[in-house]
């Protein structure tokens, strides 16, 4: 169920997938938290492609955004995979606590003023949020398309549908090379990714996504993005108490 939950969130939304999927391999499946964070940037990378692919056979990707915003995403990405091997695992889920609910915050809000789009807006606009968007993916394991899809539609003067679209293919590029750095900093502290559970998940989840994606295009996103903010703020709430509760004792 979790892995539908993540597939469909992605689809759905174009964003979401990741701040569902670390809890989940934390909270419910047991999983140290630097192994779950890695283990979510291959399951939400694995997924975002697939949707990526699906936007693409559709037309809903724009390319140029890909490479403005992605290019330089990945690069943000592994720089915060290599900064995450220097703090606590509590930590990044206390920094990843507070990304889902600046999410939550941001669903909540309705999000009016990146309904419409805007007139496309400096290359190098793009490119910075995309490195500071990187950096998020590497060190704690979110793909964010929360933060994609508006800067998108606010500064790549896109159409909210064809955001959603190249916002994946932007996270499947920040996960898979948040991924590759991730993974030295898992050996070095003999850590060790569980396949049985994260090849079900991305299968599963993939599936969700294509459904997903379908689906998304006949419900109204202003009620999906309530409803999915306050399942955050309570998800987030919990991850914070629970993390700094680690962190300080």
């Amino acid at each position: 169920m979790g892995a539908v939950a993540v597939g469909l969130t992605l689809g759905l939304l174009g964003s979401g997938g990741s701040i569902l999927t670390v809890p989940i391999l934390v909270y419910l499946l047991g999983q140290e938290e630097k192994t779950a964070i890695g283990g979510s940037l291959a399951v939400v990378g694995a997924i975002a492609l697939v949707g990526g692919v699906t936007a693409a056979l559709r037309r809903a990707v724009e390319w140029r955004s890909v490479l403005l915003f992605g290019l330089p995403g990945m690069a943000g990405a592994v720089a915060g995979a290599a900064a995450a091997r220097r703090v606590p695992g509590a930590l990044q889920l206390v920094v990843f606590a507070v990304f889902m609910l600046v999410a939550a915050a941001a669903m909540l809000r309705g999000g009016r003023r990146h309904e419409q789009p805007s007139l496309p807006r400096s290359a190098s606009r793009l490119a910075g949020d995309g490195v500071a968007v990187g950096l998020a993916t590497g060190f704690v394991g979110i793909g964010g398309g929360f933060l994609i899809v508006p800067a998108l539609v606010g500064l790549g003067g896109l159409p909210v549908a064809l955001a959603v679209g190249t916002s994946l293919w932007i996270i499947a590029l920040n996960a898979f090379a948040g991924f590759v750095r991730y993974l030295p900093l898992l050996a070095a502290q003999g850590l060790r990714l569980d396949w049985t559970v994260l090849v079900p998940f991305i299968v599963v989840g993939s599936a969700g996504s294509v459904v997903g994606h379908g689906i998304g295009r006949r419900l109204p996103q202003a009620a999906l993005k309530r409803i999915f903010g306050v399942a955050l703020l309570a998800l987030g709430t919990y991850v914070l108490v629970r993390s700094a509760g680690r962190l300080l004792s």
